[in-house]
This record gives C-alpha cells, structure tokens and sequence, in this order.
C-alpha cells in the first residue's frame, strides 16, 4: 500500500470541509483524494498512479474537476479561517516550470512568463503570525514582488504589521500598507537617504517564518517543480497543499 497523507483525524476534517462545497461523497472519494495528494507529493505522471487509488484518468478527471471549480481554493479559504492575522509576513519564491507544463490549449491562462532561469512561475504568500498560510498569488515568473504585494494587502484582513524584505522597498507600498490599517516593517536599501530609524528590526526576525513555509510546501514535488498546464489547476494544487499544512500544524 502506497504511503498516504491523512490519518482518520486529518481525514474526517478535510471530508466536512469538501462535502460543505458540494463536493458528491462516494465510497471512492478518500482514496481519490489520497491519489491526489499522492501525484503532487512525488510528482510522477498522473499515468503512474498506483491502482490503490482507483484508475489514474478518475482520480486525474476529480482534480481537474475540483480545480475548475475552485473546490480546492474555497477549501483552503474555510481551512485558514482561525488565522493569526496582527502580524503577517510577505515573500515570493520562484518554481521553474517542466517542458511537460508547456502546451495549454490557445487562450487559456497559464501563468508562465519567462526570466533569467527559464520559463517559470512566481508564488507569492502571505502567513500568518504563527507562520501558516493565509493568501496566495500565481503570476509569471518576471513579475516583481512589488507589483502584487498591493493586491494581497487590500485582500489582508486583521493585519496590525506587514513585514517584507528590502525587496518591498517602496514607499508607495508603505502608504498602501499604512491606508489598509497596519504598519508597514519593510527595511529600505543600502543606498536609501531615510534609512531604516522606524523599522521594528524584533518583529523583522521573524520574517523566516514565510520562508520555512516555502520550505515545507517545496516538500511536495509538483509544488517545487510546475508540470501542470493551466493557471486554475496549479492554483488548485497550491491551495490544496496549504490545505494540508493547515490540517497539519494547526
């Protein structure tokens, strides 16, 4: 039996909150789910599938199904509702994309652009103040962190202090922070003139728990490395793993 993700706790959890968006509950349906998890933890071909988890095009055709939808980004929203919201960190990590993402049908959105390293997608994620994620975004691999941080704000609720790294140096993402209710505690560059006086350098320490969040998410294989084709399914498999790690720290 091939090794799976949710224990009967976790399980009975991750169930209420599927059946609640509509989601038919069938006798297959927990394995089918662990098929998924199984495919983005180690990231082989849905074709692989071990036949534990039922044939390969069903469970592929659920995930697909739960993408377009949006199952898995609600999921993930009722998930994340008991957040520690007073304190939240900003970052974007980068993950190339394999040949195997390429080909989406024309007009379709893929959220694959094109940088230094090749064709690849930004993440870029808010956590909470216990580190565990709250809000995401999917663009392409160029786009900078300061174009998108302003859309995660107007999104963030609760929030008393934004933190991010100098690569948020901006003074009209500061006034942006300071016009949604918090603080901003972004240090500004070497060559700034104000210098950094009114940043709170005892909350900035903490500024890894977004990166030790990466980290735990780059775990999953089909995180780490993009194969999915289209913009909505890799989204629904970014908020599926938030999902999880939900179910699992908090």
């Amino acid at each position: 039996m091939p090794r799976v993700l949710f224990d009967d706790a976790s399980w009975a959890k991750l169930h209420e909150l599927l059946l609640a968006r509509g989601v038919y509950d069938t006798d297959g349906l927990r394995m089918a789910v662990e098929g998924i998890g199984f495919k983005i933890r180690t990231a082989l071909p849905w074709r692989d599938l071990p036949r534990e988890f039922g044939r390969w095009n069903t469970v592929f055709k659920l995930f697909n199904r739960l993408c377009k939808k949006e199952i898995f980004d609600l999921i993930f929203q009722d998930a994340s509702k008991n957040v520690y919201p007073e304190t939240q960190y900003i970052d974007a990590t980068i993950v190339k994309a394999h040949q195997h993402s390429a080909g989406a049908r024309k007009g379709e959105e893929t959220a694959i652009g094109r940088c230094v390293a090749g064709n690849s997608t930004k993440i870029h994620l808010v956590v909470d103040t216990s580190g565990l994620p709250i809000d995401f975004e999917i663009t392409e691999g160029q786009v900078h962190e300061s174009q998108i941080a302003p859309v995660l704000i107007g999104r963030a609720e609760g929030a008393e202090i934004v933190v991010g790294d100098k690569g948020y140096d901006s003074e009209s993402l500061r006034e942006a922070v300071r016009e949604s209710g918090a603080e901003p505690c972004i240090p500004r560059k070497k060559n700034s003139l104000i210098g950094n006086d009114d940043v709170d350098f005892d909350v900035y320490k903490y500024r890894h728990l977004v990166e030790n969040m990466f980290a735990r998410m780059k775990h999953f294989r089909s995180f780490a490395t993009r194969y999915e084709k289209l913009k909505r399914n890799y989204s629904g498999l970014v908020s599926f793993v938030c999902c999880i790690l939900w179910l699992k720290y908090a």
